[in-house]
């Protein structure tokens, strides 16, 4: 390991010091607390929406969230380990097949939605569907 990449590792484990940064995937819908300072006083937003793209490795490793906003599409790149992120939540896991979803400019309405990863509904105590399959050799199993 060379002299820089030891300086990046270090400088991250600063940044990150007291937040914890989940792994997330292009397609989660995430919820972004933003340090917004307004004058004086600093305050916490909440910004929500899916993010579309990761960019960047190690230190300079950046995301693209986008939310529709009173009707418009408003985009934001939020740098992964800057200052003024608080925190980083995500709300729910998308199942999406590509890295960048840029294609949901384009898309309105039903069209830019994307469906949730059914894995992670179950491990939320959602109750998941049970396969046929499985019924029927459970009824099988009793019967014997």
């Amino acid at each position: 390991m060379n002299i820089l990449e030891t300086i990046e590792r270090e400088e991250i484990a600063r940044l990150s010091k007291g937040k914890e940064i989940p792994a997330f995937a292009p397609g989660d819908t995430v919820l972004v607390n933003v340090k917004v300072v307004e004058g004086e006083r600093t305050r916490i937003q909440a910004y929500e929406g899916v993010c579309i793209a990761r960019s960047g490795a190690g230190l300079h490793e950046s995301f693209t969230v986008r939310k529709i906003s009173y009707g418009e599409g408003v985009e934001r790149v939020f740098p992964l380990y800057s200052p003024m992120i608080d925190s980083i939540e995500v709300v729910r896991r998308g199942e999406v097949r590509r890295a960048k979803l840029y294609y949901l400019r384009q898309r309105r309405g039903r069209k830019a939605r994307i469906s949730e990863k059914q894995d992670y509904i179950a491990e939320e105590g959602a109750q998941a569907a049970a396969s046929p399959v499985a019924d029927t050799k459970a009824a099988g199993a009793k019967t014997e």
